[in-house]
């Protein structure tokens, strides 16, 4: 049986701008450390990410798919080949290009890579992420090397140098947050691009699909 979750946990967060601000369509779960009783601190986040993304899909693509477990995620990526039989219960991290396998393996998705090579450069990014959002409106994984913490990113706010992204973060680990919760606590925030790491890459991975239907 699945967790409960919360969902759509960025709604309702407060906006210091009006306008040029495009969202995540559909519904979703928040997927973060300790959220099913399996103990991921320090090592799962970008496998919460996708399982939020997975969620997602469940909920506005493919209802008759689960979403899979840290374990059958590994499973996925050894049976691909993508990873040695020595990655099975491991505590190895996972980043965007892995995202984007199982995704493609799991639902039949493509995904689309977007690298940044260090943080400075992440403005001439934010229209893809607008034009992702317009045209699919699916959530999207952020990684990076120095910046290794996995994101989610649910908006983007356009506005040159000063455009934010909606980031909801799997790190949190407590039971039952809300809402209002979370984004006090800045577990969902918009982080302005220039507060990244300048000297990180990032790797973002796109789902190129969109939701059936969209929640109200």
């Amino acid at each position: 049986m699945s967790p409960q979750l919360a969902t759509n946990v960025h709604e309702g967060i407060h906006l210091n701008f009006a306008t040029n601000c495009y969202f995540v369509s559909g519904n979703y779960e928040y997927y973060h450390y300790l959220c099913d009783g399996f103990d991921d601190r320090g090592w799962g986040c970008g496998y919460r990410t996708l399982q939020t993304i997975c969620s997602w899909m469940k909920l506005n693509y493919h209802n008759s798919i689960d979403v899979p477990s840290i374990r059958d995620i590994q499973e996925i990526l050894v049976e691909m080949q993508d990873k040695p039989h020595s990655f099975l219960n491991s505590r190895q991290w996972i980043g965007s290009f892995e995202v984007c396998l199982v995704i493609d393996k799991v639902y039949d998705v493509p995904c689309k890579i977007l690298h940044v090579n260090k943080g400075d450069n992440l403005e001439n990014i934010v229209d893809n992420l607008k034009n992702h959002f317009e045209k699919f409106g699916s959530p999207i994984m952020m990684g990076g090397d120095v910046d290794c913490s996995s994101k989610g990113i649910m908006g983007v706010h356009i506005d040159g140098v000063n455009s934010s992204l909606l980031i909801v973060d799997p790190h949190y680990v407590g039971k039952e947050p809300s809402k209002d919760f979370l984004q006090n606590k800045g577990w969902v925030k918009w982080q302005p691009i220039k507060d990244f790491l300048s000297m990180s890459f990032y790797n973002l991975c796109l789902p190129q699909v969109k939701a059936k239907c969209k929640s109200t």
